[in-house]
């Protein structure tokens, strides 16, 4: 073998990320410059290695795939001290809530464009949007809010967070299909899972709440996606349609998520559970293997 030049095995095992994995990233994004070997074979140096090193670093911090990728290539510059204290986001999830629940329509987007071009997209969702969520289930359980300022601040962020989807299956990544099964209300941690989703360079085609199923798998026989992630709070949701789902999971990789899914149910429908927040949920969709083959 040539000598400082790794197989692709060998890179895989050294920068920790799967061959199929660094293949679609040379493919999409360009990230990887190999040299042939005189018998034809892809040979990787430490300057791939630095790079995908730097990717991986860049997808911690939040960034999409794409642009993790194009950052991978700019040289390492060192970091410069923070002349001021960061903002501590519990201050901002306060601040929000105060905004939303006075039912102030354009203070609480003044809030959101502050955090927006203050700190990444994804971080801003994680840490702010769905803690406030969260709490503003809460408090409704509680009477702590009433009927109407639930109503005001959920559709008030999920109007934002669609506003921030224009072109979201736009792009040249594989294609994957979000949706809540019938009688399921509640999209708006699928709608931040489709915000990270596209980030990461995937193409979202998002059917949202109450989706009929024979919509659904028609939906699928169209676009051919890489896979599907069905949300809901409800089991019951998934269980009414346990027939449907298990022949749906025979044509494409199915992902359950949020609340009303569980590993039991995704074993017996052939699915994949995935647990977490929106956000990482998200991220691990953008780096399965039904992603990566796709």
């Amino acid at each position: 073998m040539d000598a400082g030049y790794l197989r692709i095995g060998e890179f895989s095992q050294r920068v920790g990320v799967s061959p199929e994995r660094l293949r679609a990233w040379e493919k999409r994004y360009g990230l990887l410059s190999p040299d042939r070997s005189t018998g034809g074979f892809r040979l990787y140096s430490d300057a791939d290695v630095a790079r995908v090193e730097r990717m991986l670093a860049q997808l911690q911090r939040g960034a999409s795939a794409a642009e993790a990728a194009r950052l991978a290539w700019e040289p390492p510059v060192a970091a410069e001290p923070r002349a001021a204290e960061p903002v501590r986001l519990d201050d901002e999830v306060a601040r929000l809530r105060d905004r939303l629940e006075a039912f102030d329509d354009a203070g609480a987007h003044a809030v959101l464009d502050e955090l927006l071009a203050t700190f990444a997209l994804e971080t801003v969702m994680r840490d702010v949007i769905l803690p406030y969520l969260v709490e503003l289930g809460e408090r409704w359980r509680s009477g702590e809010v009433s009927v109407g300022q639930e109503h005001f601040a959920s559709n008030l962020l999920r109007a934002r967070l669609l506003s921030l989807a224009q072109g979201w299956g736009q792009g040249a990544g594989p294609r994957v299909v979000l949706a809540a099964p019938p009688g399921e209300q509640h999209d708006l941690g699928l709608i931040v899972c489709g915000l990270v989703l596209s980030r990461q360079g995937l193409r979202v085609v998002f059917l949202g709440a109450d989706s009929p199923i024979d919509t659904l798998i028609t939906t699928v026989r169209t676009v051919r996606p890489a896979l599907v992630l069905l949300s809901t709070v409800s089991p019951a949701a998934l269980d009414a349609v346990r027939d449907a789902l298990r022949e749906l999971s025979a044509q494409v990789p199915l992902y359950l998520g949020a609340g009303g899914a569980s590993r039991q149910l995704a074993d017996d429908l052939g699915a994949t559970h995935v647990d977490g927040d929106p956000v990482s949920v998200a991220i691990k969709l953008a780096h399965s293997e039904a992603v990566a083959n796709a």
